[in-house]
């Protein structure tokens, strides 16, 4: 049993999920010609969906369908798609004539297991091999396990793999679960084994498995090239064919993967990102869903320590999936403490009523505008606040602060101490020496991914009262291609960089929203360049 292990590469479909599934024809075929002359022992083109085929896209009808990205010469190389039992109708499924895919991976939840069960039948009636493929198996009772083993036995799979979805799996589990499978699996069947590296631990895993399970079974191991998958991603298909070559005496061809990830993968990094973050390692410590994390991540207000109290809060079946209204109540609910903020918003309105408000935002305008901005409190002499920030060469009257992140960076800060702060009952619920708290839940609206946008909650704050108008200074959008998106580099933050164009959609969805929604007619007007400047431009609202 010198050759146990078969490598099997998922790129083409589970690193799909990042670019909506649209690889593009050219790159799906130097992929597939790459990982072929690599030598990889199966390659998955992508899914079997009944919808969602299209040019470009790794989502197929059925074989005949996905056979214009098989190569006529396969090199021995076995073809795989996935196919989600609850998108795949198998009554679309062809009869396999060896031209195009190999092989169908059924993917299924537990609930769906018996349904599967009867897909896998008709999958190897029509000539394929079949894997099994049940999603989150850390899910399943060690009885319901063997009762599964035992139904599954019948079909008499190619393989059943250990798929660790939420990327929760220690050593122990991996032994665990693999002893269960091997010693109630029919020994003809292969066991795979796909991890997700939520918590570092997807390429010790994967070669654990490997090490382990020598003499007592034929194996599958998953891998994506680069590790591309959604959030924290997959085990490397690089490290694990070179641990391979370099420890088992394989023959993986290791220079056409690197080429493979100069030619695809560093242009593909350009447009969706992955890999191991804090996040995502509390995904894995709670078995979540990545799109609960990547739904949470995009709160302003929100800390490492906030995402886990939220998922732990909702529980543990909903976060196996993602529910994002009831993400959405979880995060308000958490954040918002009921105050009377009655006797602030009236000692605010005297001491702001019928004054120019300037607004200094972190925006890199602040900085690189700064003479102008000056220039501005110069001829109005306006009451300056400033939003989660302290500048460093203009002094601001009062500091609004409902980032918590922000807060924590900035309290030991001299300037701050010198300065009213305003801040949001997320923060905090008792002020302290000259400090004022305001609502957090009076101030956001539901709708928008960034609810909590701090500059558009100060904004509803301030309508309020009757100023007499209101400037805006560092409000600029976000931009990828610029060096810093902010007045100083320490404040810049990574959702920023991902999805920067999506930010300046919500906001302007939110400023048009506010527009249309507000109470007073004060003027506002941007002092320096703004993305959004064109919403106010009309003057009076």
């Amino acid at each position: 049993m010198k050759h146990h292990t078969m490598l099997l590469d998922c790129t083409l479909r589970d690193g799909a999920y990042l670019l909506d599934k649209k690889f593009g024809d050219s790159n799906i075929r130097g992929i597939v010609s790459g990982l072929v002359k690599a030598g990889i022992d199966c390659i998955e083109i992508g899914f079997f969906q009944d919808e969602g085929a299209g040019d470009g896209k790794t989502v197929y009808l059925n074989s005949e369908d996905a056979k214009r990205f098989i190569p006529k010469e396969k090199n021995g190389c076995l073809f795989t798609v996935l196919a989600d039992c609850s998108r795949y109708s198998v009554s679309n499924l062809d009869k396999c004539d060896g031209t195009s895919i190999d092989a169908v991976r059924e993917c299924f939840f537990k609930g769906e297991r018996s349904r599967a069960v009867e897909n896998c039948k008709v999958i190897k009636d029509k000539g394929y091999k079949c894997f099994v493929q049940p999603v989150d198996i850390l899910g399943y009772s060690d009885a319901e396990l063997i009762d599964f083993l035992q139904e599954i036995n019948n079909v008499e799979p190619y393989c059943l793999s250990i798929v660790d979805t939420f990327g929760s799996m220690y050593q122990d589990d991996l032994h665990r679960i693999f002893e269960i499978i091997n010693h109630n699996l029919i020994p003809t069947c292969k066991v795979g084994f796909h991890s997700h590296n939520n918590m570092q631990m997807s390429n010790a895993l994967s070669q654990e498995f490997i090490r382990m399970t020598y003499g007592k079974r034929e194996i599958v191991v998953d891998g994506t090239i680069s590790g591309m998958g959604r959030g924290a991603g997959n085990t490397p298909t690089e490290l694990i064919a070179q641990y391979l070559v370099s420890q088992r005496e394989y023959n993986y061809d290791i220079d056409a993967i690197l080429d493979l990830i100069d030619d695809y993968m560093d242009n593909i990094r350009t447009k969706c990102s992955w890999g191991y973050s804090t996040p995502y390692f509390i995904a894995g410590c709670y078995g979540a869903h990545v799109n609960n994390i990547a739904y949470l991540t995009q709160k302003n207000s929100i800390r490492s320590k906030d995402i886990r109290y939220i998922l732990n809060k909702i529980g543990a079946i909903p976060r196996k999936r993602y529910d994002y209204n009831l993400l959405e109540k979880t995060y308000v609910d958490y954040t918002s403490s009921e105050i009377n903020d009655s006797k602030t918003i009236k000692k605010l309105y005297d001491e702001l009523n019928g004054k120019d408000i300037l607004i200094l935002v972190p925006g890199s305008s602040v900085t690189s505008d700064y003479i102008n901005v000056q220039k501005y409190i110069e001829e109005k002499k306006p009451v300056i606040i400033s939003v989660n920030f302290i500048h460093d060469k203009i002094d601001s009257d009062y500091v609004y602060m409902s980032n918590v992140r922000r807060y924590s960076l900035m309290i030991g800060n001299e300037k701050l101490q010198k300065c009213k702060k305003i801040t949001t009952s997320n923060i905090k619920t008792k002020p302290d020496d000259n400090e004022m708290i305001i609502s957090f839940n009076d101030l956001i609206k539901c709708g928008w991914n960034n609810l909590d946008n701090s500059t558009i909650m100060l904004l509803r704050l301030l309508d309020k009262f009757h100023l007499d108008s209101i400037a805006l200074a560092g409000f600029d959008g976000y931009d990828v291609n610029i060096k810093s998106n902010y007045a100083t580099n320490n404040l810049e933050l990574s959702n920023v960089r991902d999805n920067p164009m999506e930010l300046n959609e919500e906001i302007h969805s939110m400023l048009e929203d506010y527009k249309a929604t507000r109470n007073s007619h004060t003027k506002i007007q941007f002092i320096t360049p703004s993305r959004f400047s064109e919403i106010f431009d009309e003057g009076i609202q």
